[in-house]
């Protein structure tokens, strides 16, 4: 059988897997008989092969060198690219975060390979699906050119246990001057809530300008709350000073695609429906029925946020 490798990711403040990985571990297994690669700092496989094992890894190669930990993305590439040459894979998967597209990128140049980022699936003859146009469009894409490379969108695959053995395979690092051109500093791990990080998040409530106000905001975080969900922002009110930037979803945000999409007070302009349309049910809260949003939605709520939120709040709260 075919080997695939995939990219592993891990969270900065625990060192676990990040669930991308393990959706990219998922979908990787419908090309072929999966791989893992663990690229850090010394250590850094040590705690993570058993989550590993347990979504199908086969084999990890265990890279682990300072070097990799002291420089940007471009160590990775480089482990990556050996790893290509060394034992031909039939494709690479790669979890399209931002580092990961980055690194994916420099793979496909060292390798002379296609390269499809973004790709919601990948079927067992390579056939991509990718949502390109700001979601106007739907393509199906195959790479013909060196190995296959992919990037796969969060929570578009439901990562599923498949036991394999993962055996670990060393991987001596051999660096190269041009991948120690930009070394790393510093490094501050961001302070997180006890929400889902945005990206990874299977459910998300939104707010938009309908909100009104960054106080005000306080009604879609409550309501994400009841409903273990992360909180996310259109960029009418990110532009508005509602909320972070860092939270915003859409074309010039986040994309995002949970098992539930709660759009609250956005009124659904082509900018915000590229980063979640293709979320599995979308529900919708706004005061005006002609809102572009509803014609994404699966259900509609038109009515004003102010008591239709905290209701709904109050009624998923009375029930748990």
């Amino acid at each position: 059988m075919a080997e695939v490798l995939v990219l592993v990711e891990l969270n900065p403040a625990d060192g676990t897997v990040r669930k991308g990985t393990l959706e990219a571990l998922t979908a990787a297994r419908a090309l072929g008989e999966v791989s893992a690669v663990v690229a850090g700092g010394p250590g850094v496989a040590a705690g993570v092969r058993e989550q590993l094992a347990e979504y199908g890894a086969a084999r990890v190669y265990v890279a682990e060198s300072p070097e990799i930990d002291e420089f940007l993305v471009a160590p990775k590439a480089e482990v990556l690219a050996q790893l290509v040459q060394q034992v031909s894979p039939a494709a690479v998967v790669i979890p399209s975060s931002p580092e990961g597209r980055e690194v994916a990128g420099r793979l496909a140049l060292k390798t002379g390979s296609g390269f499809l980022t973004d790709v919601t699936e990948i079927a067992p003859d390579g056939t991509a699906t990718q949502v390109i146009f700001a979601g106007a469009q739907i393509v199906h894409s195959r790479v013909t050119t060196g190995t296959p490379i992919y990037t796969l969108r969060g929570n578009s695959v439901t990562p599923e246990p498949a036991p394999a053995a993962a055996e670990e395979v060393p991987v001596q690092v051999q660096l190269s001057e041009q991948a120690k051109q930009t070394r790393v500093v510093d490094k501050v791990v961001e302070m997180k809530s006890n929400r889902p990080e945005l990206t990874e998040a299977s459910i998300v409530v939104s707010g938009g300008r309908g909100v009104a106000s960054a106080e005000n905001f306080a009604i879609i975080e409550a309501l994400a709350d009841s409903l273990g969900a992360a909180v996310g922002a259109s960029r009418a009110a990110v532009d508005s000073g509602f909320y972070p930037h860092s939270f915003q979803v859409g074309q010039t945000g986040k994309t995002v695609s949970p098992q539930l999409y709660i759009a609250v007070g956005i009124s659904g302009a082509i900018q915000h429906r590229a980063g979640m349309q293709t979320s599995k049910t979308i529900v919708a809260v706004n005061k005006d029925a002609e809102a572009p949003i509803f014609e994404l939605a699966d259900f509609g709520v038109v009515g004003d946020l102010f008591q239709v939120v905290p209701a709904a709040t109050e009624q998923i709260a009375a029930r748990k």
